[in-house]
């Protein structure tokens, strides 16, 4: 077995040891204090790449939760000198911008992601939905069937599938009672929060597809 000391017991990541009457300890699972000579290798040696592999994660979520900081401050002072000089702000709808460097080969785009909830109005337009579905239970589709049971079967968190009700609505169906059921859904729909996100691109040539620029771990 490889034991790369230097680079695991680097002086500034946390070894978690307490040193009593000159002899080193480790807790454990439970807290109990064990003397690190009773432990076996391998353990130490997991036990201090988790905790190498831990620091320089936090380490990197905190300059990640800085440079956030940083962008929508440079962001929004950029856009405050706009609105000074000439009296407007760069924008879209809802709240989504997009900013280019003067070549044209970085942007860095501000999207405005709302958090959707449904209201008890959402009930009824199931039961309206029912009562088409029975009626049609011999020439229905079954891929509005299927539609339908996908919608509201709540996901691992428990939340209603939001892509599936939004689905129902693009279908052209004429029943009157779909219709209200879909004035129902509509009516249910609530806005309960909003998320800000930040994502940055660049090409090489002007007509070359945008690449992300990932900051995500788990993208990368």
């Amino acid at each position: 077995m490889t034991h790369r000391n230097n680079e695991n017991t680097a002086p500034d990541i946390p070894t978690g040891r307490q040193i009593i009457n000159d002899s080193e300890y480790l807790p454990d699972a439970k807290g109990a204090l064990v003397p690190v000579e009773l432990i076996k290798p391998q353990d130490i040696l997991e036990d201090e790449t988790v905790r190498k592999v831990i620091h320089h994660a936090t380490n990197l979520s905190d300059q990640v939760s800085r440079f956030k900081a940083h962008t929508f401050e440079d962001l929004g002072d950029f856009e405050a000198i706009l609105a000074q000089e000439y009296g407007a702000k760069k924008g879209g709808a809802r709240g989504n911008k997009t900013f280019m460097s003067h070549d044209g080969l970085m942007k860095v785009t501000v999207q405005v992601a709302d958090h959707i909830d449904f209201g008890p109005q959402l009930q009824i337009a199931k039961e309206l939905i029912d009562e088409c579905l029975n009626e049609w239970s011999a020439g229905s589709r079954p891929e509005i069937q299927a539609i339908v049971t996908r919608a509201f079967n709540t996901d691992k968190e428990g939340q209603i599938n939001r892509a599936e009700i939004f689905m129902l609505m693009r279908l052209e169906i004429e029943d009157d009672r779909w219709q209200r059921a879909m004035t129902a859904i509509r009516d249910a729909i609530r806005v309960v929060g909003s998320k800000t996100y930040v994502r940055c691109y660049q090409r090489v040539t002007h007509d070359g597809p945008w690449q992300a620029i990932t900051i995500d771990l788990a993208k990368a």
